[in-house]
């Protein structure tokens, strides 16, 4: 069998070249785009998870209502320390709502409250704000011990929080963290870094 044998044809076939620079454009763009969604989705993963206050149990610095952002990503190379403001699931329950306080005693501390001011450690403790003296000191009417992993919670609003002062909540574990509660969003009037 010999070889087949195109028919003429008058049009001009073209050759089709690829074009390199172009190619190179279309691929640092694309590139880019994924760098820049890849960069996003970190930073909102790990710095930006939003979430809402309920209550007041953190007034007057944090209302009922307001917008916050969560930092998860920093416990991962530091550990939580006294004045840290946190979001934490209560017992590790992930099916509740976060739960917002401040972390007043670390694990190795003695937490204490007597005749309404909290003692860490037999010595008062120094307050990052002002806040009232309690009224009910609950668990920690007797000295409480924590345990390595564990952290003792309280609300600004001393005698307006459910707190570690209390059996349904108790010491926090790091485990049940969320993260630091590091930035306010809403109201605008308020925004800016949580101390």
């Amino acid at each position: 069998m010999g070889k087949k044998v195109k028919g003429l044809s008058f049009y001009r076939r073209k050759e089709r070249k690829m074009n390199i620079p172009v190619m190179r454009e279309v691929f640092i763009w694309v590139f880019e785009i994924a760098a820049v969604v890849g960069i996003a989705f970190v930073f909102t993963y790990f710095f930006g998870v939003r979430t809402g206050v309920a209550g007041a149990s953190m007034a007057p610095q944090l209302e009922d209502g307001d917008e916050a952002l969560i930092n998860r990503f920093s416990y991962r190379f530091f550990p939580p320390k006294a004045g840290d403001v946190i979001a934490f699931f209560p017992n590790g329950n992930t099916n509740a709502h976060y739960y917002i306080k401040r972390i007043v005693g670390v694990p190795g501390d003695t937490v204490q409250i007597i005749d309404g001011v909290l003692y860490i450690n037999d010595e008062p403790y120094e307050e990052k704000t002002d806040v009232a003296r309690m009224e009910d000191a609950g668990l920690a009417a007797q000295p409480v011990t924590l345990a390595d992993d564990e952290y003792f919670v309280l609300g600004d609003n001393r005698n307006n929080s459910e707190d570690s002062r209390y059996a349904n909540i108790g010491n926090v574990r790091e485990s049940y963290m969320i993260g630091r509660v590091w930035f306010l969003l809403m109201p605008t009037d308020k925004i800016g870094l949580i101390k």
